[in-house]
């Protein structure tokens, strides 16, 4: 395989990116755009003046227009989401007070800077993260851990040019990696609207349009979904013959329930199972298709840019087979928290892992979603890998809440597999594969679990739940 594209310079990238067709959709477009916000900034950075750009369009071709541009002449931009909640913009602006900004705010943004002159953040581009229950945060990335993130995904799948059917969120790393990896391998991207493949917003036309492209897609593309999304689409039997013509199907962003993965296992479907995060570009450790094809739902391997290594408490590391706290070394590693620039050799993270014998890791849970109820420490993950195994639920999550009497209870809120079941039938099943202190001790059933668009579960939401009438 050839070299990816040179990482040092996004203005090279560029111009060599003239010569091939990268985009799906509108690429002159994309490219008159690019210039005329290049011309834009370097009014501001033939006087080294670098403005912070906060980045808000919902047009997909404006919004990498905005981000190539500000690549170019390294003037700093901050990726938002344009759903934020009133409050989640407040805190971002307050946090960012962006010179100059691209897109519609739900908000009126003051303009409290007019000197550009602090070259601080020259070349910085900030992925915003977390948000789910706490403060956005934004993770400081630069072209260089971008890139290495890229060249790392190519070694691994062995890939020359990189081809990717994007649906995610370009303001998130999930969607933006997509676009530089085709960028940076001369592959090709095709951009939709994932309303186009589910829910009824779109037109029939606009679904005709897109049917007629999608279904003709060379199967030579890797697509990129989160597991709320995998479901869906498992939902329309239509959709099947699609979903098996992808060279592999990039699932992360989220845990996948055991059920979901025996069902795209049992669709055939080419599963990448992947962990990664904004703070390291995107993955660092995937399953490949093969394997998750010969029925291994858990596990992967490292990529070739990083180093994952597991310590116990104490910082000392752990053999095969021993779960601890994970570490990752990687080139994609980002370069602090926005505003404070300190670049990382290693990254502790919150979750918790082992390697087995064959170097495949396997992520067990999360450190901050331990339970200490009565005096005792209970993971929600061993908690929701019982109650799947019933085979009584489709979706559940476990979490603690305050109790005068226990400190925290395990609580749990669950969708059942059939409108019968009942938390009884659940409760007795645990006795079983559970010790009685790791029991839930408040139900609570749902239509569906609270995620944001990425997956995830909305922890504020679920908090706001009315756990008071829930079934001790």
């Amino acid at each position: 395989m050839s070299n990816p594209l040179s990482s040092d310079s996004a203005r090279a990238v560029f111009e060599e990116s003239l010569n091939f067709d990268l985009l799906g959709i509108d690429q002159v477009r994309w490219i008159e755009l690019t210039r005329g916000y290049c011309d834009r900034l370097n009014a501001f950075t033939a006087k080294n003046q670098f403005p912070r750009i906060l980045i808000s369009q919902t047009d997909p071709i404006e919004f990498l227009a905005g981000f190539m541009a500000a690549c170019i002449t390294q003037c700093p931009i901050f990726l938002s989401n344009p759903n934020w909640s009133i409050q989640e913009w407040r805190q971002v602006l307050e946090s960012v007070q962006p010179h100059q900004v691209w897109g519609t705010l739900p908000i009126l943004v003051s303009h409290q800077n007019s000197e550009f002159a602090d070259a601080q953040a020259k070349g910085w581009i900030m992925i915003p993260t977390g948000g789910s229950s706490g403060q956005i945060k934004f993770a400081i990335h630069t072209w260089k851990t971008l890139t290495a993130s890229v060249q790392g995904f190519r070694s691994f799948f062995r890939v020359d040019a990189v081809n990717s059917c994007c649906v995610l969120p370009l303001y998130h790393v999930s969607g933006l990696m997509q676009y530089l990896r085709s960028l940076l391998t001369h592959g090709r991207l095709h951009i939709i609207s994932f309303v186009h493949l589910y829910g009824s917003e779109s037109s029939r036309m606009e679904q005709a349009t897109f049917l007629h492209k999608s279904n003709n897609m060379p199967q030579d593309f890797f697509l990129s979904l989160v597991p709320t999304q995998l479901q869906r689409l498992l939902q329309q039997p239509h959709r099947l013959s699609w979903l098996r013509s992808f060279r592999t199907i990039l699932l992360g962003g989220a845990p996948a329930w055991p059920v979901l993965l025996a069902q795209a296992n049992q669709q055939q479907l080419n599963l990448a199972l992947t962990y990664g995060m904004t703070e390291t570009a995107s993955q660092v450790v995937a399953l490949k298709p093969q394997a998750f094809l010969q029925g291994r739902f858990d596990g992967g391997c490292v990529l070739p840019h990083a180093q994952v290594e597991i310590y116990d408490s104490a910082g000392q590391p752990l053999a095969a087979h021993q779960t601890g706290n994970i570490m990752i070394k990687a080139q994609s590693l980002f370069q602090g928290y926005y505003p404070h620039y300190c670049p990382k050799t290693v990254f502790k993270t919150d979750d918790l892992g082992y390697f087995d014998e064959q170097s495949y890791l396997h992520i067990v849970g999360r450190s901050s979603r331990k339970i200490i109820s009565g005096g005792e420490n209970i993971f929600p993950e061993e908690v929701e890998a019982a109650l799947y195994s019933t085979g009584l639920v489709k979706d559940v999550y476990v979490l603690g809440l305050p109790d005068s009497q226990w400190g925290e209870a395990v609580a749990v809120l669950y969708v059942p597999l059939n409108l019968g079941t009942k938390a009884q039938q659940l409760k007795d099943d645990l006795d079983s594969r559970l010790s009685h202190y790791k029991h839930p001790k408040r139900w609570l059933v749902a239509d569906a679990i609270p995620r944001n668009a990425q997956g995830k579960v909305d922890l504020f939401r679920l908090r706001q739940m009315n756990w008071s009438g829930a079934l001790i």
